[in-house]
């Protein structure tokens, strides 16, 4: 039900739906309505529901605020729920708003394995704060799109110390447009080196800045037979990638 210009209304039905226990109602997209922190909060409630089965929720671009997002670090940290995939993309999120929504992601009855966040208007600051989450043990995250935030090489560096620990369980990672030079793509490489028990497959920096020496050190770790990486995106890459702001375009042919 995406772009179908809905508002907080619709939610108390939906809540309705998701709490009724011949509900199996998996995945739910409600991103681009005009849903409101009252509407996300509604949502948030049916969740924390032991007859709710939900495990897939987009309300991205829902004009949010952090009321919504500690609403959903609450639901998070329930035990009862069963949400293993969240998209909070183009929601204007802060550094802030991360700190809120943590307060669920280190709960141990966290289950969430897919968490997008792309297009907000996080800093390096919020890369420390998703790296102490990697770090857990507890932590259920195999993941994590990041891309279109102004992260810079400081970011990529904090999420390197995420991947060099062994209870890191990320299979998959963007960094797509993220205004990372090849020190921050070093260190990323750095951190696939010294661990070998790394679970990370995919790795997305398109749109960004590696270089010659950091796009070879990460090409090595596909060569590495140690490193259990697979998929790596370097195209589109170049120093324009690193003005704040440039964002990607992708054309699209419109039926007439």
């Amino acid at each position: 039900m995406s772009s179908c210009n809905l508002s907080k209304r619709s939610c108390e039905a939906l809540a309705s739906v998701l709490t009724c226990p011949s509900s199996n109602l998996r995945e739910l997209d409600m991103s681009y309505n005009n849903l409101q922190d009252s509407g996300v909060e509604q949502l948030s409630v049916a969740l924390e529901s032991s007859d709710c089965r939900l495990e897939a929720l987009s309300v991205s671009g829902c004009g949010l605020s952090g009321t919504s997002f500690k609403a959903l670090s609450s639901v998070l940290n329930s035990r009862s729920c069963s949400l293993i995939e969240l998209d909070l993309n183009s929601s204007h999120m802060q550094d802030s708003d991360l700190m809120l929504l943590c307060g669920g992601l280190t709960s141990s009855d966290c289950k969430l394995e897919t968490l997008r966040l792309s297009q907000n208007n996080f800093s390096q600051e919020c890369c420390k704060t998703l790296s102490s989450v990697l770090r857990l043990e507890s932590s259920s995250l195999k993941k994590l799109d990041l891309s279109n935030n102004d992260l810079k090489d400081s970011g990529a560096e904090q999420l390197s110390v995420g991947l060099k620990s062994k209870s890191c369980k990320l299979e998959s990672l963007s960094l797509s447009g993220c205004l990372i030079s090849e020190k921050g793509c070093s260190s990323l490489a750095s951190a696939l080196r010294t661990n070998p028990s790394s679970h990370l497959t995919e790795l997305d920096l398109s749109y960004n800045h590696p270089g010659d020496s950091g796009k070879k050190l990460l090409e090595a770790r596909l060569k590495d037979p140690q490193c259990k990486l697979k998929n790596l995106r370097l195209d589109y890459c170049g120093t324009k990638w690193l003005k704040p702001g440039l964002k990607k375009c992708k054309y699209t042919d419109l039926p007439f």
